[in-house]
């Protein structure tokens, strides 16, 4: 992850400048490999860099020929090498950064430019020219982005990675819409990722295709290898996050032997590569063949829980099965609790659920930064895709259901994507999301929603579990033992081990009064916490943001639920063997 920063017509833009460095400089955490920035005419651009492809020559902003064209970019663009390639007008870059091809594609199409990129990106684009910002988002939010304006500063328009960032010079902030971009010719802010699944009413009626299934999810997980620094793969032991263990360890085996055949056969000098075509850079190619320069010689995989979580004893078998290097990390209550204040202030919520499954997280990835990890892969989304949360068990019809996971998956900027990046973009590392790849989501949000109801027969993501199940394929090598393919949900949370959420709640009654909850803060207005956990929560998020910032918030709640608690393990089909272990 990196960090960006963009002022677009700012009075005084010479004057303005070393506020926003200052600006720029509260999400340092995100990129704490290098700082740049641009100005010219009344817009500034900043970045603080994460330097994960492009490592010796991405330094950002990125700038066209003339220097006419300033780029500022969060994110991963997998498909860089395939655009370079097509790219209708011939251009030089001046990188090997994968999030250079914004820039030309940008000059041949305009405020359409974002339908062209396959990745996760938050960019701020100005054009010198024209004096024309465009700023976009990509279409489910993995990279966080806000949009701010200043009642000080009329006709100013600011972007930001964080909120942190603008809530010193701005009196009105919004979380920026994923797959919207923002013109400033216009002052408009346009959806451009149009699915056609986008509408709940529109409810699919195709039959699940497996193979297909299989096949997209794979590719989708390949794509996401590209780097040119270590990587390790974050393994709960749940079905998610396994399934891109298996892949990815699939894949890491394949370019091992791939380099050593290539170690083996080399003779003469190498062939000149044509950069400007994509040759010889990272990613994915035209054929679908990814090209790294990194791997190690085995794939690193992390878990988190208390001592004997549920979560941990199942990720210890999957490692095992898969013959990863795996990092077992343990944490006491203390810890969490100590950080609490912490993971509010990176994760900008007061939110419970997202607060609780943060926090873990949150000391996961500094553990992982202190190895030497910068990038890993992480499965988030499956469960909003597939209607994977245990609640939806209770889903009275196939519209319904597919209404409820159109509703949470456009909700994911504001939840589990929130969550993943900024816990682990706290300590300067990359989490990457294979569900949420958008030729995926094409094929997994079209299927009649029929076959993924949850019957006595068909456990929650049956569809999903059955595309990997290789029992009828002769000779087939297994993806992951039966046992982990199908078993049962555990949200994050009580994954860690039912101990953690059980103190918070504990904690909370230390913290918050029965007189606390009768009277809360005015200002809170309407938007007034029911749980005393909920209460202290906005306490610490008040400690950090002023009032207005709450608008980018959004609570975490099941549907076809009478409970206040959003806690999986509060649900009545949860399965008797993990209410026996409370």
């Amino acid at each position: 992850m990196c960090g960006i920063v963009g002022c677009h017509h700012v009075p005084d833009a010479k004057a303005f400048k070393p506020t926003a460095l200052k600006m720029v400089k509260q999400c340092r955490h995100r990129g704490p490999d290098w700082s740049g920035s641009y100005m010219a005419n009344s817009t500034i651009l900043a970045h603080e860099r994460l330097s994960i492809v492009g490592i010796g020559s991405g330094a950002q902003p990125l700038t066209n020929k003339d220097e006419s064209i300033a780029l500022a970019v969060n994110g991963e663009i997998y498909n860089h090498r395939v655009i370079r390639k097509t790219l209708k007008t011939p251009y030089h870059f001046k990188t090997h950064s994968d999030c250079e091809v914004i820039i030309p594609l940008y000059m041949e199409y305009g405020i359409d430019a974002p339908k062209h990129l396959d990745g996760m990106f938050s960019f701020v684009l100005y054009d010198k020219t024209q004096d024309r910002t465009i700023a976009a988002r990509d279409p489910i939010g993995i990279t966080s982005f806000y949009q701010g304006w200043s009642s000080k500063k009329p006709g100013a328009v600011f972007f930001a990675s964080e909120l942190k960032c603008l809530h010193a010079v701005c009196d009105k902030i919004i979380s920026f819409p994923p797959g919207h971009i923002y013109d400033s010719k216009t002052d408009k802010t346009t959806r451009y990722y149009q699915p056609k699944w986008w509408d709940p009413t529109n409810v699919p009626t195709a039959p699940v295709d497996y193979k297909l299934l299989r096949e997209t999810f794979e590719k989708s997980v390949r794509k996401r290898l590209m780097a040119e620094v270590p990587y390790g793969v974050l393994l709960s032991g749940g079905l998610d996050s396994s399934l891109v263990a298996s892949i990815a360890q699939r894949e890491t085996l394949r370019l091992r032997a791939a380099a050593s055949a290539h170690m083996n056969g080399t003779n003469g000098e190498a062939k000149e590569k044509n950069e400007d075509k994509g040759e010889g850079l990272v990613g994915i190619d035209d054929e679908n063949k990814l090209s790294t320069t990194t791997y190690l010689p085995q794939l690193n995989s992390f878990s988190i829980g208390l001592p004997d979580a549920p979560d941990t004893k199942a990720a210890k078998e999957v490692a095992r099965f898969l013959g990863t290097k795996h990092h077992d990390m343990t944490f006491t209550i203390e810890e969490g609790l100590n950080a609490l204040t912490d993971v509010i202030y990176h994760l900008e919520t007061f939110d419970v659920t997202t607060i609780r499954a943060s926090t873990p997280m949150f000391l996961l990835s500094r553990k992982i930064k202190a190895m030497g990890v910068k990038m890993v892969l992480s499965g988030e989304g499956s469960d909003e895709i597939f209607g994977g949360y245990l609640y939806f068990h209770a889903a009275p019809d196939k519209e319904a259901f597919h209404a409820e996971c159109v509703r949470r998956v456009k909700n994911l900027h504001l939840a589990d994507c929130l969550r993943a990046n900024k816990s682990t973009a706290a300590w300067g590392v990359e989490a990457r999301v294979p569900f949420l790849d958008k030729e995926f989501l094409d094929v997994a949000m079209n299927i009649d929603p029929q076959e993924k109801l949850i019957t006595k027969e068909r456990i929650e993501k049956y569809i999903l579990r059955k595309a990997f199940d290789t029992s009828d394929e002769p000779g087939a090598q297994p993806y992951l033992p039966d046992n982990i393919l199908y078993r049962q949900k555990e949200q994050f949370s009580d994954g860690v081990g039912y101990g953690w959420i059980d103190a918070l709640k504990d904690n909370a009654e230390l913290h918050v009064t029965d007189e606390m909850m009768k009277n809360p803060k005015p200002e809170w207005g309407s938007d007034v916490p029911d749980t005393k956990e909920a209460y202290w929560y906005r306490l610490m998020f008040d400690e950090h943001f002023p009032p207005y910032c709450a608008d980018t918030v959004m609570r975490w709640t099941p549907t076809w639920s009478k409970q206040t608690d959003p806690s999986g393990r509060a649900i009545a089909i949860h399965a008797k063997k993990y209410e026996d272990t409370e």
